[in-house]
């Protein structure tokens, strides 16, 4: 039996998913952008579920533009916003921030542009006196801000980052840019409703909510201006070109329906397994530090370094009991690669080479939490006996 607990990465579809999905490929295949019957009746379709996941998250149905996923919706976000503000301000070159725990597809490209990058503490929480400091000293140079960006929760920790309040400073110091949150994490745990008040884009993926794989959405305020980045064919009112992936998008909205029906019980739920895991490993393995554990967290992430073990192998030994989780951070490969995150955190290299994450579900039971428990206590020995 496969003990599951990489949630973070990929949900399985829910089975609403899997039937809206199956029902659409079958019978409801026309293009949205077409006039014919069929095409129409697609459009119906894409109309109910931009209203459903709109309403899910607290936007009106116009906000939402739909796209492959959710490192699209950060990439329309940040180089929409830095054309944006090229447009506004010709004449000097637009400033990026965004915090230095970032997913990279915001990361990679913010950096990749000469912008900077805001510290955490070592619990992982955002400085907000940092951001104060650096959107500060860019408005007394007047150096104009087109996009300062601060995830939800992080990806790696779980941890649950100030959105309301790096947005505040930043309508304060940088009125005229654009406030983004990537909350791919965020949405499967907690409300979104607020956030949304306060921010003028909103990424959000399918797949880590119970959806598809390969579809998601960037929530665009009224009013917010953000030039497209994919154009031919004028789909999702000029904002991205493309026809709409109808079948993952009425999956998408089932996932979200039943997630919102469901949020607080499997939250609760799911929380009391992440504990009674954390504290089991804690009880019977030396030498561990589970990071990020002093901040406010998702329910469902567990981020633990073990000293002394290299997270490759142990990930290995894990597999080999069929407990499926992850390290920090993975390539396309699948090879390891250093944590951004964690060296942001302060978190020694030597620390940082033996961090897991594992990460719970809707389908989580006690049986995965046993699994996991026993499977890290023998692996964990394992490699340390060798050494």
């Amino acid at each position: 039996m496969v003990h599951y607990l990489d949630h973070a990465a990929s949900t399985p579809v829910c089975p609403a998913a899997v039937s809206a999905m199956t029902e659409v490929l079958t019978e409801g295949f026309g293009n949205p952008s077409g006039s014919h019957r069929l095409a129409r009746e697609a459009n119906r379709r894409l109309d109910a579920a931009r209203a459903s996941i709109a309403d899910g998250f607290g936007f009106a149905p116009g906000n939402i533009v739909f796209t492959s996923g959710g490192t699209e919706a950060d990439s329309m976000a940040v180089h929409g916003s830095l054309r944006r503000a090229e447009r506004r301000r010709p004449d000097r070159r637009p400033q990026l921030v965004c915090s230095a725990i970032e997913h990279h597809a915001v990361l990679d490209p913010v950096v990749g542009h000469g912008g900077t990058t805001i510290g955490v503490t070592v619990d992982g929480v955002l400085d907000l006196g940092h951001l104060h400091t650096v959107l500060g000293h860019l408005a007394d140079a007047d150096a104009p801000v087109g996009l300062v960006s601060v995830m939800a929760a992080n990806n790696e920790t779980g941890v649950v980052q100030p959105v309301a309040e790096a947005a505040a400073i930043t309508r304060d110091l940088a009125p005229d840019a654009l406030f983004h949150t990537d909350a791919v994490q965020f949405g499967a745990w907690h409300d979104t409703a607020e956030l949304a008040d306060v921010v003028d884009l909103m990424s959000v993926s399918a797949h880590k909510l119970g959806g598809p794989k390969g579809v998601g959405f960037l929530a665009v305020a009224d009013g917010v201006e953000l030039p497209a980045q994919q154009i031919g064919g004028g789909q999702e009112r000029g904002r991205r070109g493309g026809t709409q992936n109808v079948p993952g998008i009425m999956a998408m909205a089932a996932a979200v329906d039943t997630m919102v029906a469901e949020r607080d019980a499997q939250a609760t739920r799911v929380r009391a397994l992440r504990d009674e895991m954390v504290e089991r490993i804690l009880a019977s393995v030396e030498g561990i530090v589970v990071t990020g554990r002093s901040g406010p967290r998702l329910p469902n992430i567990a981020h633990i370094c073990f000293a002394g073990v290299e997270s490759e192998a142990l990930l290995f030994l894990l597999e080999k009991d069929d407990v499926m989780a992850s390290a920090a951070s993975s390539c396309a490969s699948g090879a390891q690669q250093a944590s951004h995150v964690l060296a942001a955190m302060g978190v020694p290299d030597a620390l940082a080479r033996g961090s897991v994450r594992f990460s719970l579900g809707y389908t989580s039971t006690p049986d995965d939490v046993d699994a996991a428990v026993d499977a890290a206590l023998g692996a964990v020995l394992r490699i340390r006996d060798r050494g």
